[in-house]
């Protein structure tokens, strides 16, 4: 169990799989009909596709040679052969009476909040007491973990005793066949980003702000979607108009505002106090900068994946901000008002302070205070060692994009609160 446990904590949303004992998902004969055709090709499966797509999954040879190396990374080479129908024969057993989703994510919960538990000093969270049972919302947040992001905003829902949302999830990740199959269990739609051609890109686009819409007014379940496509590697979340467009794109013979009014869209800030991918993006910010490109290598998107979940990221806090109500004409001006949400309701941690104090690109007009008159001294001593750790592990040329990564939020919500208006 263990095994089939840390491949869905590892290459699905996580906690995707988090979901409320007494608010379980089983969709509607009506909810099952009306995703049937029109969404078919990006939609998440329901219960009735379950057992099918487990029978599929345990067959594919990909799967299960990733399950083997997984489990048996030393013996996976000589004896994969040997080890790969056993383990397929014991996940058989394993799932035998899984005939619906919930029962699947009851199978790897417990294992998946072990996950969460290892990786972090705890988490918190805030404004989810404004959610509402019974109402759905469009969840739009910054980015920063491709598997964690969403994983933890499932966290702060379900201890809220709410429905999870269902996960978008670009299909540049679903490079293998089994990959889309287990996204799809785990509540999660397909964005199809790696479409070139403009026509059939507008397609995807229609169909994905048509999907959104139905899932949120028809069948009242809510959405995650980040706020713009890939990871703020610099630190800087910034709403993408392209995403807030795209909204309102199967709905053009209504009002902007009025469209968005209806989706109870609510900005939500994620904030790691140490992401345990900064290493890897200075990395790849310096060479962006130095050579104009980067081109990433086989696989570094599932290291990445597995380096989120289980890298060291210290203190985790989700804030939700109210559900966006008041109109706004264009968007623009709506992602103004997100970004002003998203940037202002971040939790600052003593290692943004720190980095903000060493940057070159600070502003000197934004009255930041030291990090010594925000924190107590036994937090900041415990902060200064980390981050000094992670500057002594980062090569001296790249270190300026490491100080970037953490420096940028505290620039940003000084910014916001030095443009709040005066009460």
């Amino acid at each position: 169990m263990r095994i089939i446990a840390g491949l869905f904590t590892g290459s699905v949303c996580v906690r995707a799989v988090f979901r409320s004992p007494s608010l379980p998902y089983y969709p509607s004969r009506f909810q099952q009909e009306s995703m049937m055709g029109e969404f078919d090709a990006i939609r998440p499966y329901d219960d009735a596709e379950v057992p099918a797509v487990l029978a599929r999954l345990l067959s594919d040879p990909a799967f299960l040679d990733i399950l083997t190396h997984f489990r048996f990374p030393r013996a996976a080479g000589a004896l994969g052969w040997l080890l790969k129908p056993l383990i397929a024969r014991r996940l058989r057993k394993e799932f035998a009476g899984v005939t619906c989703v919930s029962t699947l994510q009851d199978k790897v919960e417990y294992y998946v909040d072990q996950t969460i538990d290892r990786a972090t000093d705890g988490v918190t969270y805030s404004g989810v007491e404004q959610l509402k049972a019974g109402t759905a919302y469009l969840f739009l947040a910054n980015h920063r973990d491709i598997v964690m992001d969403p994983a933890f905003v499932n966290y702060a829902v379900y201890h809220a005793g709410l429905p999870t949302p269902r996960i978008a999830i670009g299909d540049n990740l679903l490079q293998k066949p089994f990959v889309s199959d287990m996204m799809r269990l785990n509540k999660s739609f397909i964005v199809h980003r790696s479409i070139s051609g403009r026509r059939e890109k507008l397609a995807a686009y229609q169909l994905l702000s048509a999907y959104i819409n139905h899932s949120i007014r028809n069948d009242a379940t809510s959405i995650w979607i980040a706020q713009a496509e890939g990871r703020a590697k610099d630190g800087d979340d910034r709403t993408d108009s392209a995403i807030l467009k795209m909204f309102h794109m199967s709905r053009k013979d209504e009002p902007f505002g009025a469209v968005i009014q209806s989706l109870n869209l609510t900005p939500v800030s994620i904030s790691y106090e140490y992401d345990p991918c900064d290493q890897a993006k200075a990395r790849e910010l310096y060479i962006r900068a130095t050579t104009g490109t980067y081109k990433k290598a086989p696989g570094e998107d599932d290291n990445s994946i597995a380096k989120g979940i289980t890298g060291y990221k210290g203190r985790v806090h989700i804030n939700f901000a109210p559900p966006v109500t008041e109109y706004h004409e264009d968007t623009k001006q709506l992602a103004a008002e997100i970004d002003r949400q998203i940037l202002g309701g971040y939790r600052l941690f003593p290692v943004h302070y720190l980095a903000y104090a060493m940057w070159e690109g600070k502003d000197e007009a934004l009255q930041v205070p030291s990090a010594e008159r925000v924190f107590p001294a036994d937090e900041l001593a415990k902060a200064k060692e980390e981050w000094q750790r992670r500057l002594d592990a980062c090569p001296q040329e790249q270190r300026p994009y490491l100080v970037l990564q953490y420096a940028t939020p505290v620039r940003n919500q000084y910014q916001v609160r030095q443009q709040a208006p005066v009460a």
